[in-house]
């Protein structure tokens, strides 16, 4: 409803300005402006009342209540009362105007922080005579200004009592019939004035389910618009060379990168362009799923791509795929920033005859002076870190099949939401006879004991990594930085060849480093988080990572993925102190389990959606009362829901659909545009 708040009695200027801070300039957003929490005021018996609780108790006063000033207008109101035979000390703050109100005998329900000891409660609300209406549950809500919860309840209450104020109800009557559901006006009422608890949850249930249902059918009817405008060739490979370049692997592939091949070969067979998302943990064969569909796209006669974020990473791609392609008739070029200037040339002529089946390279790919003629499939690898224009720019190339790559494992519940306009697929299994990374989880005091393991490793002919949190000190972080343990360790180890890599290097001086480390003239290399994508050095079997309480589950994960990529037994030890629950809770779980997508799960438990994937790139949109995590049902639901409708011709025809259609046309998902 379009009329504004300030039509309701007791809002002025100043109360309008402080409400337009929250959002509210209509008193349709005062209603959609819901409490964040509720205070339990059912009275108890005094018997039951738990210390240090918030408590609301009923009774009468006893004798005189007493005021004491302090300090400038400030002062202290005390009084005693009897409830159920027990008597109370009442203390509250700058309530002095209640003094005259509060006579021997008068029924009073006051509501605080109840202490036993003292027997006294020091109150938060006094109601003075008998509540007519008793509410066990009072609406606290976000302020702002000079605004007060009791403000907002009174013109919520106004607000309420206006027939016409609430939002149309949008679900169909089968889905409120299926689930139960409260109609709209009631949940409305419900969350701004519950009548007892059961009637909340089931206001707080119809609410949630709807916030995410409307934003599954934006995604799923973006996903559908996108593929009517995008109509793409259905792929007609070469069956019998593909069986064949699978049949020359070295290795069985695993179920799950069977099952990841053959979503991506449907989706390559359709009359529109694949948006797909290939998640598997470190390890898991990702590279070698997508090799053979860009093999599959190449005997169909396209050319592919596949862009990277790192030249390290584009030139060790550019090996393992010569690699796998020796023995097939596949041409392939690298380019990247760094390439030469005669050979960017030649690439570029080859690429405008046709005579290159795979260009890997970083972001020089999408340069307007590249031409990809022909191009039938983008594969980008660690997609997150390429920004939205440089993959639009990539697409625009000819509108190819576009495979997103990434080993950051992502919780369902975030692939659901912030990735919902995708195909997910996920490779959940390791290579058979991958042994697992040993995890140990070692105090600082411990530091020369680890240091002599790696010096074993080493001796041993393996290679080792340190890793450090940050480049250099913090006022905030007593975090020994990276440049002091390398010095440090040149000192106890002598013998050993150490390397360091850091953020504040040039390129040339990484890659340098790099290259050594490759080449096993660098056995131990001491590191910020720069290896932490995609760096393939099957020797190094020994990890440290000092400070380990200041990464996150998924860093620490990736950190661990990049040892234990050989035949030998890989070690990662974890050396921390944490002094927060958290952080020994992170260190426990690190130690418990190799598995990617269980250790999402639990990161994303202990640090919510946001920081998981970064606020600004997150994607993770606002909901009022739902929350992906804890409602995870409630959202895994919603979207099977959605996905029935979007595909079902009722819903684009029949009247029930009618305000669910038109909320998709207002939001634009109808015409392609998607909303965060």
């Amino acid at each position: 409803m379009n009329t504004s708040v300030s039509s309701l009695k007791g809002i002025g200027k100043e109360s309008a300005k402080d409400l337009e801070r929250l959002g509210i300039f209509f008193i349709s957003d005062l209603l959609a402006h819901l409490p964040y929490r509720y205070e339990n005021k059912e009275a108890q018996p005094v018997e039951q009342l738990v210390h240090d609780d918030n408590v609301t108790v009923e009774g009468v006063v006893i004798g005189e209540a007493r005021v004491s000033y302090y300090g400038r207008k400030k002062n202290r109101l005390n009084f005693k009362m009897n409830s159920g035979g027990h008597v109370l000390n009442v203390v509250a703050f700058n309530r002095a105007f209640l003094k005259s109100k509060l006579q021997n005998e008068v029924a009073i329900t006051v509501s605080g922080k109840w202490n036993r000891h003292r027997a006294q409660i020091t109150a938060q609300s006094i109601e003075v005579g008998q509540v007519e209406e008793k509410r066990p549950y009072a609406p606290i809500y976000a302020l702002s200004g000079r605004l007060t919860t009791r403000q907002l309840t009174q013109w919520t209450e106004d607000a309420l009592a206006m027939t016409d104020a609430f939002p149309p109800e949008r679900l169909p009557e089968a889905l409120l019939e299926r689930y139960k559901l409260p109609a709209i006006s009631d949940t409305i009422q419900q969350l701004h004035r519950p009548t007892d608890k059961e009637s909340l949850k089931h206001a707080r249930r119809r609410y949630i389910y709807e916030e995410f249902l409307l934003f599954q059918l934006r995604m799923q009817a973006y996903k559908r618009s996108v593929r009517q405008h995008e109509q793409a060739t259905p792929l007609q490979e070469d069956v019998a060379k593909v069986k064949a370049f699978m049949d020359a692997l070295p290795f069985a592939l695993t179920q799950a990168q069977k099952r990841s091949l053959d979503e991506i070969v449907h989706d390559l067979h359709q009359p529109y362009r694949m948006n797909r998302l290939l998640q598997g943990d470190v390890g898991s064969g990702k590279t070698v799923v997508a090799a053979i569909a860009m093999y599959a796209v190449i005997t169909a006669g396209k050319t592919t791509a596949l862009m990277v974020p790192t030249e390290i990473l584009a030139e060790q791609h550019y090996e393992s795929l010569q690699e796998l392609f020796r023995e097939f008739d596949v041409s392939i070029r690298l380019l990247t920033g760094s390439t030469k200037k005669s050979e960017r040339k030649q690439t570029i002529e080859a690429l405008e005859a046709g005579q290159v089946n795979v260009l890997i390279g970083t972001h020089a790919l999408i340069q307007p002076d590249v031409p990809i003629p022909n191009l039938g499939l983008v594969v980008t690898d660690e997609q997150h870190r390429f920004g939205v224009n440089q993959r639009r720019a990539l697409k625009e190339k000819g509108s190819p099949d576009v495979l997103f790559m990434t080993a950051t494992p992502i919780p369902r519940t975030l692939a659901i939401t912030a990735f919902g306009d995708m195909d997910v697929s996920r490779i959940d299994e390791q290579p058979v006879g991958r042994k697992p990374v040993e995890t140990y989880w070692a105090k600082h005091d411990m530091f020369e004991r680890v240091i002599t393991f790696i010096e074993k490793e080493i001796r041993a002919g393996r290679q080792a990594y340190v890793i450090c949190p940050l480049i250099e000190e913090s006022e905030q972080l007593d975090v020994q930085n990276a440049i002091d343990l390398y010095e440090q360790l040149q000192q106890i180890l002598p013998s050993v060849s150490v390397g360091l890599v850091h953020g504040r290097l040039s390129n040339d001086e990484k890659n340098g480093t790099m290259e050594r480390f490759f080449s096993n003239h660098v056995q131990l290399l001491v590191s910020t988080t720069v290896v932490e994508v995609g760096v393939n050095v099957p020797n190094a079997t020994c990890m440290l990572i000092y400070d380990a309480d200041r990464f996150g589950l998924a860093q620490l994960h990736q950190l661990r993925g990049r040892v234990g990529r050989g035949d030998a037994q890989s070690y990662c030890i974890l050396l921390s102190d944490p002094t927060s629950e958290t952080g020994k809770e992170r260190m426990k779980i690190m130690t418990e389990t190799t598995d990617g997508f269980v250790l999402a799960e639990e990161d994303l438990k202990l640090r919510g959606p946001g920081d998981l994937l970064g606020k600004k790139q997150s994607g993770m949109p606002h909901f009022r009362l739902a929350d992906p995590v804890h409602d995870y049902r409630a959202l895994e639901t919603a979207r099977q829901d959605a996905q029935t409708l979007i595909q079902s011709d009722a819903f684009w025809a029949d009247v029930e659909y009618e305000a669910l259609r038109n909320y998709l046309s207002d939001t634009g998902a109808l015409s392609g545009e998607k909303l965060d």
